[in-house]
């Protein structure tokens, strides 16, 4: 299939592209390079262009014969959400809408859709399944809620056919070292902790020990960029008109923030100092995925299911592009 990958220059969505590729697809990435890397595109694939251009949205569609989107592009940070909402619904909503419309205009139905946790917010049980009621607590949570609504609504109504997958932790990066995570400012764990390991930082900061979790820190389930690639690959052959998926991605363990801090110091072997500080607004105190349903309708499991091989991927990518793609 001719596949568009939205934010195909980004962290998930670079590696998604390479895991499209492999699989024999003919990908094409669009990203504005807000926040994406021209390294990370596939060479000679990327596309550079905003959402909200329907003229060029409309054009890639009809000249690269787009079959079925990938949809990436987003703004992922939730502090930021908090402080400044209006930058998330404006970017992960209005133009996620309008991406919707122009794939409407040009006829293409099939669209596999970033999601996240956050659609929950604080949940009632865990691990946590799709039919855990979806009340998010931030931002960046519901305006990824709205975009699932609106596909559902499409779906109805226009023949979609949608795959909403709900990440958990997004985490490590591809084996061969040449694909990984670089975000300014930076806001993920486990590039933060690696960063201290490098030098690029003094100390790093926990968020809240007072939560009511084993050891007061948050509880999250780390799962590994290229497993949630896999993913994406797998959702696009179940794709049907008119019908959804909505599916949890995790490897259904938690991990505390002290206990990812302990794993990138046994990998890295430094020290890594902390300091400790007040708790982040919008930060449920754990979040651990019931992934059993993606297991069962897609035949995806995890393959990075310890902690510590995850980390180990991460600082491959980190030690060798200590100032991320700027060392390409």
């Amino acid at each position: 299939m001719n596949i568009l990958v939205t934010g195909g220059a980004g962290y998930i969505g670079s590696h998604a592209a390479r895991a499209l590729s492999r699989a024999g697809h003919e990908v094409w990435a669009y990203d504005n390079l807000s926040l994406g890397h021209r390294a990370a595109a596939p060479p000679g694939r990327l596309i550079v262009g905003e959402l909200a251009d329907r003229e060029l949205l409309e054009r890639t569609f009809a000249e690269r014969r787009i079959e079925a989107v990938m949809h990436f592009a987003a703004f992922a940070a939730v502090a930021e959400s908090v402080a400044d909402p209006a930058k998330y619904y404006q970017n992960n909503v209005v133009a996620g809408l309008a991406l919707l419309e122009a794939m409407r205009a040009a006829s293409v139905t099939r669209i596999v859709f970033s999601s996240t946790t956050a659609t929950y917010g604080d949940p009632e049980r865990l691990p946590i399944s799709e039919d855990e009621p979806q009340r998010p607590i931030n931002p960046y949570g519901f305006a990824k809620l709205v975009i699932e609504r609106a596909l559902a609504d499409y779906a109805k109504a226009y023949g979609f056919g949608y795959a909403a997958l709900r990440y958990f932790n997004a985490a490590g990066a591809c084996p061969e070292g040449d694909l990984g995570e670089d975000h300014t400012p930076e806001s993920h764990l486990i590039p933060i902790v690696l960063e201290v390991a490098l030098g690029r930082r003094q100390r790093m900061t926990i968020f809240g020990d007072d939560y009511p979790t084993p050891d007061g820190t948050c509880v999250r389930d780390y799962v590994h960029v290229d497993d949630l690639a896999a993913a994406h690959v797998a959702a696009l052959d179940r794709l049907a008109a008119g019908e959804g998926l909505q599916l949890n991605l995790g490897t259904g363990r938690g991990h505390s923030v002290r206990e990812v801090i302990e794993a990138c110091r046994r990998v890295t072997g430094h020290a890594i100092p902390c300091d400790m500080g007040p708790r982040r607004a919008g930060d449920p105190p754990q979040l651990v995925a019931d992934s059993r349903r993606a297991q069962a309708l897609l035949g995806w499991r995890p393959k990075y299911s310890e902690l510590d091989s995850i980390v180990e991927t991460a600082w491959r990518w980190h030690s060798t592009h200590p100032f991320g793609y700027a060392d390409r």
